[in-house]
């Protein structure tokens, strides 16, 4: 009788595999504790990037040869956020403490969509945690999710469901229904339209509001639009205020967005992707005074916060409307008053994810281990770092700042000597340059915006890792670059 072949994936030889753990593990820590001797940021080399066109394995390799692969092939050559020379996008940098909660997190391998089982109270720990954060009541609910385009989607469902009642949920939307239209500013993330566009009220039903000179939400055009919309019959519902724009890092002016939600009746969301934890800073927290207010917000521990990715939230004042837009029983995910099936409500009650990683371990570390004073203190260096190249930008001749600065992001340019200084087109086209220059010379990675028709020079101080040093190593870099580019 022939034996069935073994099927278990565990390692034949636990200690070999250990040792090669081990070895995975010091290569990463390695990695951190050395990361200003790396570039930014490297192109693939051709010959690596045609590797991954390689057909799908069927037989197997050493885990010790993936790992070399990885260390050769994938690890020299990400986007580079961890590095601290890293100022291109809104992205938090991780951290030790991070990647081994992410570990213990894999090697428990729980489903936290539900059920009877701590990792579920861990995540609610969160969620206490956070509505004390916010000054939010007892009867909010919070939930993880990927990032703040999904938590900012969540929002509109909920308060799409709140205005036009459950039936929607298996009715969809009719024609014949009541048209409901949003708010938000002409500098709120494209993720706020996204949600329009996936909830099925489509993106003309958005109204995007114009900014005023701080490059805030006008609450005038505000409210004029949202009077001229009842007028022609139709029905707001929704205003998305932004703490931390994604191009400037603006904070609409809450309080007033508040006000005028609660006289109007309105849902108000709150995109605070990086903004929001702003509120653990004692320099951040008085530019967010309204948040407390919110119907809704969505952020990311993984920016600010430090997590690694991904760690998205979505906290609702409301428990009750936040699950009568996502709870869905059904026989096979009954909730039992004993047993592994006990413990409701399940986090899969307040979004659309029943198949759920364990984010809250690598939040529930990092808030522990550095809690919240700690993480505040890195917050406020990070904007403390963003005014120093504020006033280097302004007392440097060959430089100009494009817009205040409110948290972390600097939007500047290089505009040439003062005796030959370039516009229009040239310069945007110059500055382009001068950003890819930087990025392939891997000494720092700002990004480009357009503010107000002219393409800037992005400098997003998010890493916990970044200092003046990195800063002023940016600032030269541009300069140098600008005067051999215009030179020419």
């Amino acid at each position: 009788m022939n034996k069935s072949p073994i099927t278990s994936l565990d390692p034949d030889d636990w200690v070999a595999f250990r040792q090669q753990s081990h070895r995975m593990m010091d290569d990463m820590l390695d990695y951190l504790e050395q990361i200003r001797q790396r570039p930014v940021w490297q192109d693939i080399p051709e010959a690596t990037r045609a590797k991954y066109s390689e057909s799908l394995p069927r037989e197997a390799i050493s885990i010790a040869a993936a790992h070399q692969r990885f260390m050769e092939e994938v690890l020299p050559y990400s986007a580079g956020n961890s590095h601290p020379g890293f100022m291109g996008w809104v992205q938090g940098g991780g951290t030790p403490v991070g990647m081994l909660a992410e570990m213990l997190a894999a090697g428990l391998n729980a489903n936290v969509g539900g059920r009877n089982q701590m990792p579920v109270e861990v995540e609610r720990q969160i969620v206490r945690w956070m509505r004390e954060l916010f000054s939010f009541p007892e009867t909010a609910s919070g939930v993880f999710v990927t990032g703040t385009s999904m938590a900012n989607l969540m929002s509109v469902l909920i308060a799409r469901t709140a205005a036009l009642g459950k039936d929607v949920r298996q009715t969809g939307l009719c024609s014949d229904q009541i048209r409901l239209v949003a708010y938000t500013s002409v500098e709120a993330h494209g993720c706020v339209a996204q949600a329009m566009d996936l909830s099925g009220l489509g993106k003309q039903a958005l109204r995007r509001i114009p900014a005023n000179a701080q490059h805030q939400m006008d609450i005038a055009s505000l409210k004029a639009a949202i009077a001229a919309d009842r007028a022609a019959g139709l029905h707001p519902f929704f205003i998305a205020g932004t703490a931390g724009t994604v191009d400037v890092g603006a904070v609409d002016d809450l309080h007033a967005l508040a006000a005028l939600a609660k006289a109007e009746q309105l849902w108000f969301h709150i995109d605070g992707a990086y903004g929001a934890l702003g509120m653990m800073s004692d320099k951040v927290r008085p530019l967010l005074r309204g948040i407390e207010n919110a119907d809704s917000i969505a952020f990311d521990f993984h920016k600010w916060g430090q997590v690694p990715y991904d760690a998205g939230f979505l906290l609702v004042r409301d428990s009750s409307k936040h699950m009568d837009a996502f709870a869905a029983p059904v026989a096979y995910l009954r909730r039992e008053a004993r047993g592994i099936a006990g413990g409701s409500p399940w986090p899969c009650d307040f979004g659309p994810d029943l198949s759920r990683s364990f984010r809250a371990l690598k939040t529930w570390f990092t808030l522990q281990v550095y809690g919240t004073e700690k993480l505040g203190q890195m917050i406020s260096h990070t904007c403390e770092l963003a005014q120093s190249i504020c006033s280097a930008v302004q007392a440097h001749p060959e430089l100009e700042l494009l817009a205040p600065v409110a948290l972390n992001i600097v939007c500047f340019r290089y505009r040439g000597q003062p005796s030959a200084q370039l516009t229009g087109h040239e310069s945007d086209r110059l500055n382009q340059e001068i950003v890819f220059e930087l990025h392939e010379s891997g000494v720092a990675a700002p990004s480009t915006t357009i503010v107000d028709g002219r393409l800037a020079i992005r400098a997003a101080i998010v890493n916990h890792r970044t200092s003046e040093d990195d800063i002023q190593r940016m600032l030269a870099a541009v300069i140098a670059s600008g005067r051999r580019l215009s030179s020419r």
